[in-house]
Order: structure tokens, then C-alpha cells, then sequence
């Protein structure tokens, strides 16, 4: 009984040392980004969404047998002034489309620098995780599915990369948007769908590409607006609990 005692002990213990941990980090994100804010930096929200093929066609692969289907993998940002006035990028992600975009960070960074100027990136925490590599460029280098973000990249065009950290991914209004995205594929593919019937098979026909967009466009600069100032509401909660 001592014994198992100890070890609800010690993973209170180190729980309590990981939270105090995440919210010091927490901390620091939220003075260096007001920090940043204060000089005048726009801050953008960078990141991507998973968009798999059931979820376009509809289909239900609840009956117990599992199918490996193809996922879209959407690269898009947005900020309190709406998307950023860049062309959104759309991946097919499967075992054959893996190769990440070396220079398509620096071309978002270039897009961002001409509609804002400086800005404050701000990408989920997922770090590159290789090993033979430097500490110090595991710790800076932000891993998406389709790109690289190098802080070295956003300072060469004038803005600062910070990292969210994980326990808290809903200080980030692109998930709350994709979400919106992903309730909009839901309710309106069917005004996006071609049936083609001929004497052997029936064909459908998905404009995914126009499904995509016209979701995207269904969430204006006022709902952005509406997403950031609530973020804002918890980063001031947080800097005054956690300080």
C-alpha cells in the first residue's frame, strides 16, 4: 500500500512540475507576443487543417470495416483583419505525398510582409524531431506536415516566428475557423457534387477545390475579428493569473 501510495504521489508530483513548467512557457509566449504587438507587429495565425474524403463525400465507414482514404491537408493564416491575402496551399497526404515545401514558408513570409509589414507568426508548437541535428536548431525550427517554418526565414523578411505552446492550442482562432471550414464542407457538398450516370456505373463528381473556397470565404474578416478578441480575452486572463 506504501508502495502504491508513492507512485500517485510522485505522478502528482511530476504532473504539478509539468504545469508549472507549460504555464511559465505559456507566460513567456504571451509577453513576447504583446511585447511584439506594442511595436508594432500585426499578429497572423499559420497553420494547417486536415480535410479527409469521407468528410467531402459523406460517406460512413462505421460498419466495421476500416478503408484507407486520401486527407487534403490545407496551409492557410488568418488574424483579427481577416485571411492572409495569400493563396491558400492544398496537399494530398497519403503514403505516395510525403515531400515537404522547402521555399513555400519564405513565399508566405514575402506575401505577409507586402499586406502588413511586420508581422508576429504564430504556429502550434510541433518541433522538428531529428536527432543527428543541433539542439539549438531542433529547438527553433517549427515542423507542420507541409512546411518548415525557420525563424531565420521570418526575420529575413521582418517578422518574428513564435511558437503556441501545445496545452494551449485554443489561444490559436485557425482551429476555431477550420472548424467552421469543416461544418461548411459538411452541410453544403451536395450544392458542389456531379452526378454522372451511364449504362454501367453511376459517377460523382466532387469540385473540391470550389467546395474549399467557398468555405473558406464564408468566414469574413468580421468572424476573425469576432475569434481574435476572444483569444485576446484569455491571453489577458492568463498573463494576469500566471504572473
Amino acid at each position: 500500500m506504501p508502495h502504491f501510495t508513492n507512485l500517485l504521489l510522485r505522478n502528482i508530483i511530476s504532473r504539478n512540475l509539468f504545469d508549472t513548467a507549460k504555464r511559465k512557457q505559456c507566460l513567456q509566449y504571451l509577453k513576447t507576443l504583446r511585447t511584439l504587438q506594442y511595436d508594432g507587429f500585426k499578429t497572423i495565425y499559420l497553420g494547417e487543417a486536415e480535410i479527409p474524403e469521407s468528410l467531402v463525400t459523406g460517406e460512413d465507414f462505421n460498419d466495421g470495416y476500416y478503408i484507407q482514404t486520401p486527407t487534403w491537408c490545407i496551409v492557410h493564416a488568418g488574424g483579427s483583419q481577416g485571411w492572409v491575402p495569400w493563396k491558400y496551399r492544398m496537399f494530398l497526404r497519403d503514403e505516395l505525398c510525403v515531400k515537404q515545401e522547402d521555399n513555400l514558408f519564405f513565399e508566405f513570409c514575402d506575401a505577409a510582409k507586402k499586406a502588413y509589414g511586420r508581422c508576429a507568426i504564430v504556429v502550434k508548437e510541433r518541433r522538428l524531431q531529428d536527432e543527428m541535428g543541433p539542439k539549438e536548431d531542433k529547438e527553433s525550427v517549427i515542423n507542420l506536415t507541409s512546411i518548415m517554418c525557420c525563424p531565420e526565414v521570418a526575420k529575413s523578411c521582418g517578422h518574428e516566428l513564435l511558437s503556441l505552446p501545445s496545452p494551449y492550442n485554443y489561444l490559436n482562432p485557425l482551429d476555431t475557423a477550420w472548424s467552421f471550414l469543416k461544418w461548411f464542407i459538411i452541410n453544403n457538398r451536395k450544392e458542389f457534387c456531379l452526378q454522372s450516370i451511364d449504362s454501367v456505373c453511376s459517377y460523382q463528381y466532387i469540385l473540391l477545390s470550389d467546395l474549399i473556397s467557398k468555405g473558406i470565404d464564408r468566414i469574413n474578416p468580421s468572424k476573425w475579428k469576432t475569434l481574435t478578441n476572444k483569444v485576446r480575452r484569455w491571453e489577458n486572463y492568463y498573463l494576469g493569473k500566471f504572473s
